[in-house]
């Protein structure tokens, strides 16, 4: 279905049967800032990686540089992947995405359990608590993300808590959500998040560096302000959330996969990628839009994002599902979350590459 779609689009913009142009890898590595994201990008077209280079100093007192094929915290493009994981579900009709949880999770204490759906859940709508209103520990971080995972202060326990959010009340962002949406596909599936990121994912795609916290050996360390990131949080504690680590190769197999149906269906991912303007264009787990580029022509770009941003690493996993493009950038600065920038704006790094990397003469691909 990808490949159909990215040829009519690709005749009208530049002629029938004419290819696509070279990459101007001069004007993307312009576009990108070792200072303050330093890290790597990944620009594939189809199967193929077109760029793909790293960056800067990985630690900002050091003279280490970035190399590629490091394993990097997934952070919140772990939402993405839950999401799929319910997709895959839903596929099977065991999970009806408009049903209450309180179907799937009988013993549920949340106060309207009897009302959320799975649905509400990777929109954000779902008016569970939000971390960030409990408790707050060392270095302003929520106890919730420090305590012993089998503590009653985090996980699904904690955001079953009290609330006086209603459902669909408001767009609000938050991790319960999608710890929630774990354990309605653990229940559904009857099998761990766990197993299943390894049964589903990792083992049918050959992605050998993918995985949930915790884990042994480290991951690529976050820096902010010039210091090495807080340990105040654990990365297990993110669960479904964000707790999934890999390299970026592997995550551009996992992005290929979504687009060309190895992972769920077609019909499953068009409700996955549906973003509603009324929640600010979120989908479910990632954000699905339509946007021109700066001085690019005036031809919208659909775009699926994901970002992922915990302590000192960034994130960005950029599809471009009518063009066949996938754009990855990671950094291990907290600064780089706003130097990335708004690509609906048409400003910010995560812009500037796409554009380079789509419009090198003046028009996208």
């Amino acid at each position: 279905m990808i490949r159909w779609l990215f040829a009519p689009l690709a005749a009208l913009l530049l002629g029938a049967g004419a290819p696509p142009p070279a990459i101007d890898e001069a004007a993307v590595a312009a576009a990108l800032d070792a200072t303050t994201a330093p890290g790597t990008v990944l620009i594939a077209r189809g199967d193929a990686i077109v760029f793909e280079r790293a960056f800067g100093l990985v630690d900002p007192a050091s003279k280490a540089e970035h190399s590629l094929g490091q394993t990097w915290r997934w952070a919140s493009v772990s939402k993405q992947v839950t999401a799929t994981l319910a997709m895959q579900e839903v596929a099977a009709e065991r999970l009806d995405l408009d049903a209450p949880i309180l179907k799937y999770l009988p013993d549920s204490k949340a106060p309207f359990a009897g009302t959320i759906t799975s649905r509400m859940l990777m929109q954000h709508i779902s008016g569970l608590p939000r971390t960030e209103e409990g408790p707050i520990g060392r270095d302003g971080w929520s106890t919730f993300y420090m305590v012993d995972r089998g503590s009653p202060e985090t996980g699904r326990t904690w955001c079953e808590g009290p609330t006086n959010r209603k459902p669909v009340s408001e767009f609000l962002y938050g991790d319960c959500d999608f710890i929630m949406m774990a354990a309605v596909i653990e229940a559904t599936s009857g099998k761990s998040y766990d197993t299943l990121i390894a049964e589903r994912i990792a083992q049918p795609l050959g992605l050998a560096s993918v995985g949930v916290f915790p884990r042994t050996e480290p991951t690529v360390p976050g820096y902010a302000e010039g210091k090495p990131e807080t340990t105040a949080f654990r990365l297990e504690n993110f669960g479904g959330a964000g707790a999934l680590y890999g390299t970026t190769r592997d995550l551009l197999a996992f992005d290929r996969a979504l687009m060309t149906g190895k992972l769920i269906p077609e019909a499953e991912r068009a409700q996955m990628w549906d973003g509603k303007p009324e929640y600010g264009f979120a989908a479910l787990g990632q954000w699905s839009f339509s946007v021109p580029l700066k001085d690019c022509g005036d031809t919208p770009v659909r775009i699926v994002e994901r970002r992922g941003f915990i302590g000192g690493v960034v994130l960005r996993n950029i599809i471009l599902p009518d063009l066949d493009v996938v754009i990855i950038m990671t950094s291990n600065r907290a600064e780089a979350e706003a130097a990335f920038g708004e690509i609906w704006q048409q400003a910010g790094i995560t812009h500037d590459v796409m554009r380079a990397a789509l419009c090198a003469t003046g028009a996208p691909l």
